[in-house]
């Protein structure tokens, strides 16, 4: 991964492609299997496809020769995603031979993006359905039972999933995602997703609390609070966001944002740890931060992509903040917060980037003191605004040459950031036995690093308290030196 870190909104790697397992469900017939490939909102709304389904008598299966449905939950962020996902169709293609009766599905961003073309052009699917038309996926089945293509890409101004209960699916029990917000306002030039999931709206406040309390409940400890852009969670009452210009007074009087819900769920929830990804550094509010600093169980760890460290740059991007702005809010933060962590998303090559554009996002980088990042040369996604109106003329190798170096110092960063930690005693979550070694746990801190230490008789779900002995560039290393007081329920 060239010492890129994978962030909850982002790709994570080594999870793409996984098939999700669920419990059987009795008297249930049917077997589906789902794949999911993208960022964490899709892994999030497959199990919100998985509850819808087994109600409609399917359980999982991760045998794809016996699947009665397949369903492939797609992305179009990056090409490597949708060629990813065209190889997976034609292997669907291969099983289908032998087993003509399973129905293939695509969900998602590619879904929305390629419907005719995944119907008329490649034969092998014979359902499409957009990230906001999964409720309908029982009749789109009985659609194409009668031999009919099934297809539903609308984009909904009101569809948030509030309603119903995700199935957690290859879950560890201990960390669950919470979707607040879905779609996205910001025409960020590079970037399909307002496009693919349409515009913002938030989920109402209430039935977020109850699906915590629903993971508290079964021994959950951690929420990260999910969105394409968190900060511009509002709600007030329901409706799309730029609508709330129009909403009653009494609707603004009583609106709830996004420092507002953090504060309710950090409150509700004392002895629950939270994360949320991801933020738009236009949207973030001092409020924010104060309330991370207020409450010791919401972690202190923001991940505040840039994407690039050059006013000129950011303006093409059509990025609503210069980079004197950004940096104004990375000082506020440290101020605030002065042992938090940051991390970036950053594009190199993005067009028209001249050698001076790439050195300003690398003193940028200088200047935040990124512990962690994203990093990637810039590769055209079709319907975006700058593959429509600007020209990639930044050669390959340059690209290539500006994101080595990009990563080489965001290495140096991460490892002086590391270190920091050194000698300190640090509260750990438990998430699961470390990879290198099964006499270890992995857990990370508030910061969101990652901590492995001996296992001793601590258990996935403790907060520990972990003395730091050693390091590598991006895990700390120690010792557990008892349970974490404030976090024991």
């Amino acid at each position: 991964m060239n010492g890129k870190r994978t962030i909850e909104k982002e790709i994570n790697e080594s999870i793409q492609g996984q098939s999700l397992i669920l419990d059987e469900r009795q008297g249930n017939t049917k077997k589906m299997f789902i794949e999911s490939y993208g960022c964490q909102m899709n892994f999030s709304d497959s199990e919100i496809v998985a509850s819808i389904l087994a109600n409609e008598g399917y359980n999982t299966t991760q045998n794809l020769e016996e699947a009665d449905l397949v369903l492939v939950n797609t992305c179009s962020i990056r090409d490597k995603a949708e060629q990813t996902v065209r190889k997976r169709l034609e292997q669907y293609n291969a099983v289908k031979k032998i087993n003509p009766t399973m129905k293939v599905g695509v969900l998602g961003c590619m879904a929305e993006r390629l419907k005719e073309k995944f119907l008329d052009e490649e034969k092998i699917v014979d359902m499409v359905v957009g990230p906001d038309a999964y409720k309908d996926i029982p009749n789109l089945l009985k659609e194409v039972e009668d031999g009919r293509d099934a297809i539903n890409v609308i984009l909904s101004k009101e569809e948030t999933y509030g309603d119903i209960a995700p199935v957690r699916l290859n879950s560890n029990g201990v960390n669950a995602f919470v979707s607040i917000t879905r779609g996205c306002d910001n025409m960020c030039t590079f970037c399909v997703v307002p496009f693919t999931r349409g515009r913002e709206r938030s989920r109402e406040p209430q039935s977020i609390l109850s699906e915590i309390q629903d993971l508290w409940d079964k021994g959950y400890k951690e929420v990260t609070l999910l969105g394409q852009n968190v900060d511009s969670y509002l709600w007030y009452g329901g409706g799309l966001k730029k609508d709330f210009v129009k909403a009653t007074e009494m609707q603004k009087a009583t609106a709830v944002d996004f420092a507002q819900l953090l504060d309710m769920c950090a409150t509700q929830f004392p002895k629950m740890r939270f994360r949320f990804s991801t933020s738009n550094p236009q949207d973030m509010h001092i409020e924010v931060i104060e309330t991370m600093a207020k409450h010791h169980n919401i972690c202190k760890y923001i991940h505040l992509p840039v994407q690039s460290g050059s006013t000129r740059i950011l303006e093409a991007m059509n990025r609503q903040h210069t980079r004197e702005e950004y940096m104004a809010l990375v000082d506020k933060i440290y101020e605030i917060i002065p042992e938090i962590s940051l991390s970036q998303d950053m594009i190199a090559g993005f067009p028209t980037e001249t050698e001076e554009d790439h050195q300003d996002t690398l003193s940028l980088m200088e200047h935040a003191k990124y512990d962690f990042g994203f990093m990637f040369a810039y590769s055209e996604r079709p319907g975006t605004l700058a593959a429509r109106k600007m020209e990639d003329d930044v050669p390959e190798e340059v690209k290539k040459r500006r994101l080595n170096e990009i990563i080489a110092l965001q290495q140096k960063l991460g490892w002086e950031r590391t270190r920091r930690f050194l000698g300190q005693e640090v509260e750990v979550l438990i998430e699961k036995e470390s990879k290198r070694s099964d006499a270890h746990w992995s857990g990370r801190n508030s910061q969101n690093t990652v901590v492995v230490f001996p296992k001793e008789n601590y258990k996935p779900g403790d907060f520990v308290m972990v003395k730091v002995t050693d390091c590598t560039s991006a895990t700390l290393i120690g010792e557990a030196v008892g349970y974490a007081e404030r976090m024991q329920s």
